[in-house]
């Protein structure tokens, strides 16, 4: 595959010029004028010093111009690093700094929070950053209003140039994923591997023009730019964007636009499923429920299958190093396989199931899921013993997550090797909030753990030994941790030990705590 994003974009505007490929409450966006719009602000960026190979930062709710800005930096040949908006300052300056960030896109404000003074606070910490756009009208002395940019006169000749130079296997997006160190790892997805991605979901799914999708996932994953707005541009359909996951809005979104596709992890359909005033909504549009994150438990199928009986549920799994989608559910799957397995291996890409030597396991036995074809991310950015632990040489991914597999393909999902844990859709991992915690003075040792939860699948216990002549309490951590790293990865619980089980090592045995508990527990 030797096309681009650029090639997809130029495909839909000359078949579909005028039909509407994004809807945002009540406007919407004709694939001509999100080609003219993201031709205006790659001219601007060119002019400000963006080049091909040059990074930029997105920080946005699931909108128009974090779109405009996404194909803006794919006809550059730039690479787009995708932020959540729920990052904060540790966050931010780790992955900014490890990426080389040229330029940061941000949305001005946001539930209150002010991402102008943050940015602007935090500029000292970010020496690569040159330039700061800030959507909505805000800013400070020297940053750029994203809408004053998109009113910039093209230089068709320079662009045109510019567009020529992008290649498939150049990066498009950075997007973090956290590595068992606690260190997030920047996997480089290319133009290749995030069009193979789409086009085998679209193929296997048999989407058309005549789809809409729900875009509720946030586009700073996979989830959302690839499984859901990606598809829909290579098989040139419609997306209603939904700023960030609100029940209510995207059970109105549904009915009022008529969607064919929704997307989201389990947690948000569990919440779809609770809303008071579900019976009121007509849904009745739906065809394709596709659930990622984690199996869908068998209750919760049973509940969609029921309340959506024209939609068909499936179960998605991919990862930021497979681009987007790798396995599938079978859109003729029953109820009892969806619950049971996450589906078979898309496309033309291959799977296997290895043992701790990389040979092939029988049918039936545990071992770990491994991916190749097109789909697979160029490696982790600037982190080649990362990289060569998880990319083989010979083309093979290496998921870090346990399966098996049955005589016709189907693999079923046993757990992470290592002790990542999802809660609402949402990986943690432990030893990023242990390196938060144990810088607490009132924090001497800190170890979690996922535990199982009904409503948010896993969250996080975490054991604490405290400080000598100290009282922590469970507030103050929390607050603590709040201040330094996303809500989502608040740990749920807190429980004071005097110690915890160790290997002669010295390492934390966390095997023990997830089977015995800490030894001599003093409060939780």
């Amino acid at each position: 595959m030797n096309h681009t994003v650029v090639d997809y974009v130029n495909a839909a505007v000359t078949t579909h010029p005028d039909k509407v490929f994004l809807y945002q409450g009540e406007e919407q966006m004709i694939f001509r004028e999100i080609d003219e719009q993201s031709d205006r602000l790659a001219s601007a960026l060119l002019d400000i010093g963006i080049e091909k190979g040059d990074h930029l930062a997105i920080n946005a709710l699931n909108q128009f111009e974090w779109l405009v800005s996404f194909f803006a930096s794919a006809k550059l040949g730039a690479t787009l690093v995708t932020l959540n908006v729920r990052y904060r300052d540790s966050e931010i300056e780790y992955m900014v700094n490890n990426a080389e960030v040229k330029a940061i896109i941000s949305i001005d404000s946001f539930a209150g929070f002010d991402y102008v003074a943050f940015y602007q606070n935090l500029r000292d910490k970010l020496p690569t950053v040159e330039h700061y756009l800030f959507i909505g009208g805000g800013g400070f002395e020297g940053s750029y209003d994203v809408a004053d940019l998109l009113q910039v006169e093209v230089n068709k000749k320079r662009l045109e140039q510019t567009k020529q130079q992008v290649k498939a296997t150049d990066p498009l997006l950075i997007i973090y994923t956290s590595g068992t160190t606690g260190k997030p790892k920047g996997s480089m997805i290319t133009h290749k591997s995030i069009l193979a991605s789409a086009i085998a979901q679209r193929d296997h799914f048999h989407v058309g023009e005549e789809d809409l999708a729900i875009g509720a996932l946030p586009l700073n994953h996979v989830g959302g730019i690839t499984c859901t707005v990606m598809v829909a541009l290579v098989s040139q359909s419609s997306v209603t964007l939904i700023p960030f996951f609100q029940p209510q809005q995207v059970l109105q979104a549904i009915q009022e636009y008529k969607a064919t596709i929704l997307g989201g992890v389990p947690t948000m359909y569990l919440m779809l499923m609770n809303e008071k005033d579900l019976a009121h909504y007509n849904l009745s549009s739906l065809r394709l429920c596709i659930a990622g994150g984690s199996n869908v438990e068998p209750k919760l199928a049973l509940t969609l299958s029921k309340q959506l009986p024209n939609a068909t549920l499936v179960n998605l799994y991919g990862l930021s190093e497979t681009s987007g989608a790798c396995v599938l559910s079978n859109l003729h799957d029953s109820v009892e396989t969806i619950s049971n397995s996450i589906g078979v291996v898309i496309g033309d890409f291959q799977g296997k199931v290895v043992d701790t030597e990389g040979r092939e396991v029988p049918n039936g036995d545990v071992g770990e899921l491994v991916i190749k074809g097109d789909c697979v991310a160029q490696g982790y950015y600037q982190m080649p013993n990362e990289t060569a632990e998880t990319f083989s040489s010979d083309g093979w991914l290496q998921t870090g997550d346990m399966v098996t597999k049955d005589a016709s393909s189907y693999i079923s999902y046993k757990g992470r090797k290592k002790e990542m844990y999802i809660t609402g859709g949402f990986n943690v991992f432990p030893v990023e909030i242990e390196n938060i915690l144990t810088t607490h003075d009132k924090v001497q040792l800190a170890a979690g753990i996922g535990i199982p939860d009904e409503f948010l699948g896993e969250v996080g216990r975490f054991y604490i030994v405290p400080a000598a002549d100290t009282n922590p309490t469970e507030e103050e951590l929390r607050e603590f941790c709040l201040s330094h790293v996303s809500d989502y990865k608040i740990p749920k619980e807190f429980i004071f030990v005097s110690d915890v089980p160790m290997t002669p090592a010295g390492k934390i045995q966390k095997a023990k705590l997830k089977e015995n508990g800490a030894t001599n527990p003093q409060n939780s």
